[in-house]
């Protein structure tokens, strides 16, 4: 169990005057006094961040990674270059293979390429339901048919010459256990706000969420689809949500008048205490 824990957002599309925006996410997680850095963003807005706001990245105690997009792991090397022994944990589904289809035209989207072999020795590959410190996990998505979804947002992984629809199986969230019940970090939720919450009801049997914090993925939804997921979040027991990066100005506005101070928007500099 968890008994304290708060957040500051160091790099996300937005922020706070004189912070860096920087497309991607990174998030600095203080819990039971040992510090936990989510992602990297997409290159150095989140240590040029850290260092205006007094953060010293050389304190951090351990990296995760949620998923292997460029926008996320792109300032991996510049945390490396920070801190000289936190080791990163990723998925060992993790490849550099990930493709979004822009404009008719295949587009690689991962982690730099060259970057996971010259930066072995800092990269901690977990596998299934991984249990980081008493009352923190990482949980991976269930084994699910989610091509729908990837075609539906253009998002492919390369299979020798082949490009199929993005499976992510790279993709994990960060859980912790608190008094107030679950508090759940998910990058992207590229698979969906209701996937994520029964990926961890699965993983950890229980589905009380506290808090969800993470970019959302909307920005291709309609106005019915849109509706209808405020309407889920709306039955959840859900009672904060904290949301930025991708999932999009104006679904963020839609969902801001329907679900009111249940939703918020994080940027660059929001910090917030949960317990």
């Amino acid at each position: 169990m968890i008994h304290s824990l708060k957040m500051t957002v160091l790099a996300d599309n937005k922020a706070a005057e004189p912070l860096l925006s920087q497309w991607g996410l990174c998030v600095l997680i203080e819990a039971e006094g040992k510090r936990l850095l989510l992602d990297t963003g997409g290159g150095d807005a989140f240590a040029q961040n850290a260092k205006l706001l007094g953060i010293d990245l050389g304190s951090i105690d351990l990296g995760v990674l949620s998923h292997a997009h460029y926008d996320h792991g792109d300032g991996l090397e510049v945390f490396f270059s920070e801190n000289a022994s936190a080791p990163f944990l990723l998925s060992d589904k993790c490849r550099e293979n990930c493709f979004g289809l822009k404009e008719g035209v295949m587009k690689y989207i991962g982690l730099r390429q060259g970057l996971m072999e010259a930066n072995s020795q800092r990269l901690k590959y977990v596998s299934g339901v991984y249990k980081v410190s008493d009352g923190a996990w990482i949980v991976p998505h269930r084994n699910a048919d989610y091509s729908g979804i990837a075609l539906r947002n253009d998002l492919y992984i390369k299979a020798g010459d082949d490009y199929l629809p993005e499976d992510f199986s790279h993709e994990q969230s960060l859980v912790f256990e608190t008094e107030k019940g679950l508090v759940v970090f998910s990058s992207c939720s590229h698979t969906g706000f209701a996937n994520v919450l029964l990926d961890v009801n699965e993983a950890l049997g229980r589905g009380d969420v506290f808090a969800f914090v993470g970019g959302l993925h909307l920005y291709k939804l309609t106005d019915d689809e849109l509706f209808s997921l405020s309407r889920e979040i709306e039955k959840t027991g859900v009672r904060h949500i904290f949301t930025g990066h991708c999932t999009g100005d104006y679904a963020f506005e839609l969902l801001k008048d329907r679900l009111g101070d249940r939703i918020q928007q994080f940027y660059s500099g929001f910090e917030y205490s949960f317990l």
